[in-house]
């Protein structure tokens, strides 16, 4: 799912203005449980609403939080939950919030 070249890189930015199409990719990269996708995930979907600075100021908070998480040891905090989930027989989805 990830891009391997600049080609492939800017196909899936331009299959991520769809917004059903992003909610799709950070779907399956969420259920791939890698840390290191789901960072790169969440900045491609970003830079296709117009990069961080686009983003509000708490929203940039919450995002450079999440990406720090993600970065470090404690990224294994945030898939217990996928972990808990599926062995509760729940899912974690993405879908596209209504207008």
């Amino acid at each position: 799912m990830m891009p391997r070249s600049a080609s492939d890189h800017e196909e899936l930015i331009k299959d991520l203005k769809d917004p059903l199409e992003a909610a799709f990719y950070i779907e399956v990269v969420l259920e791939e449980g890698d840390p290191k996708m789901l960072r790169k995930a969440l900045k491609n979907v970003i830079e296709v609403q117009g990069g961080i600075d686009q983003l509000s100021l708490q929203v940039k908070q919450c995002y450079k939080k999440l990406d720090q998480t993600l970065s470090e040891a404690a990224e294994i905090d945030f898939y217990s939950l996928m972990t808990l989930f599926d062995a509760l027989g729940l899912q974690l989805s993405v879908t596209v919030k209504s207008a």
